[in-house]
């Protein structure tokens, strides 16, 4: 693999002027998506679109990757605008080890997902407690000056946490963004109050159900491309529900059920004889007769999200169906729990 100094990379010419981030430090992100990598050398040529500061360009970044590299493990995660995360480290050449505390991940810290950004994709937290009630309801929607005004960020997802900056006028809802000063706009009709209540499991599926045929994209949480464990981690972060990034600890986070008993928005789990979980998918229908079983998922085999039956080779790994239980659910009661090793999707 190549390196940012070998790539032509935006991070050649090292941090952003008035960058300024120390280990310990919290912070958050700026960009619509950042990409969380395992480390610089990680780094591919086709990267750069998903490097640059202040705005990236993760369509363009995905359609010009090979379809073996949009499967590269170079990728860990990706995170979104707003998204807060712990300074680890900050390396002269722009580049930050961080913990991406949004993204529980036990097994790899219990503080969250680590991993390595570019500084310019982050932002100092604000100060105190913050409050972000409004969440992004659209698959993708952009941030502009002013109501019909000029783009200033493009790309933001579905799940996107923001803060009303005012009261909405004329379709449009003032909000404020990280590194910007002013307020920006988004149509009102792309964002959704978190709600107050746990949502119910069919709300969730409900959300997954829109990111059909959605490219699979391993590490990816948006529109954009999605893996399998990025597809349950964002239809529950829609409704301010953070669950694990990976599949192994999203099963050690949610509870057993029997077969047979799963309902639509519970959760099939998939591992070979001996080892960890490395599938997860959402059942999206009751199974007919005890054997029909469907299910809602990012398949690497077909390279995008589809729903079918659970046959073959996937029908001889299902070990388990899972259900998401949560404080005031009005299925169950408990909180998601435990950790395992080794990241699975």
């Amino acid at each position: 693999m190549r390196t940012e100094a070998d790539t032509g990379s935006p991070l050649d010419a090292g941090p952003p002027a008035g960058t300024r981030l120390q280990p310990g430090q919290e912070a958050v992100v700026r960009v619509a998506i950042a990409t969380l990598w395992a480390g610089p050398e990680a780094i591919r040529a086709v990267d750069g679109p998903a490097l640059t500061p202040y705005t990236t360009d993760i369509p363009g970044w995905v359609s010009g990757m090979t379809a073996e590299q949009q499967v590269g493990d170079c990728v860990l995660s990706q995170l979104l605008l707003g998204e807060r995360v712990l300074v680890e480290e900050v390396r002269p050449d722009g580049w930050v080890r961080l913990i991406a505390t949004e993204q529980p991940a036990a097994k790899l810290d219990p503080r969250g997902y680590p991993g390595w950004l570019p500084i310019g994709q982050l932002t100092a937290a604000p100060a105190g407690p913050t409050t972000a009630p409004l969440v992004v309801d659209a698959t993708a929607t952009a941030l502009y000056a002013a109501p019909e005004g000029e783009v200033v960020l493009p790309d933001v997802a579905l799940g996107t946490r923001l803060a009303p900056a005012g009261p909405a006028d004329g379709g449009w809802r003032p909000v404020h963004a990280p590194g910007h000063p002013r307020p920006l706009w988004v149509p009102d009709d792309h964002l959704a109050a978190l709600p107050e209540r746990p949502p119910h499991a069919t709300e969730v599926l409900a959300v997954a159900h829109r990111l059909l045929d959605v490219l699979y994209l391993w590490g990816g949480v948006s529109a954009y491309g999605i893996d399998c464990s990025g597809l349950v981690h964002l239809a529950w972060r829609r409704f301010g529900v953070h669950l694990p990034r990976d599949a192994d600890d999203q099963a050690n986070a949610t509870t057993p059920v029997p077969f047979g008993a799963e309902l639509p928005g519970d959760l099939y789990l998939f591992a070979r004889p001996g080892r960890r979980v490395h599938h997860i998918g959402i059942v999206s229908s009751p199974p007919a007769s005890g054997c029909d079983r469907r299910i809602l998922h990012a398949s690497y085999s077909q390279r995008r999200v589809v729903e079918e039956s659970v046959t073959g080779d996937r029908e001889a790994t299902l070990v388990g169906v899972h259900r998401v239980r949560l404080r005031g659910d009005d299925r169950a009661a408990g909180t998601p729990h435990g950790a395992t090793d080794g990241p699975n999707r």
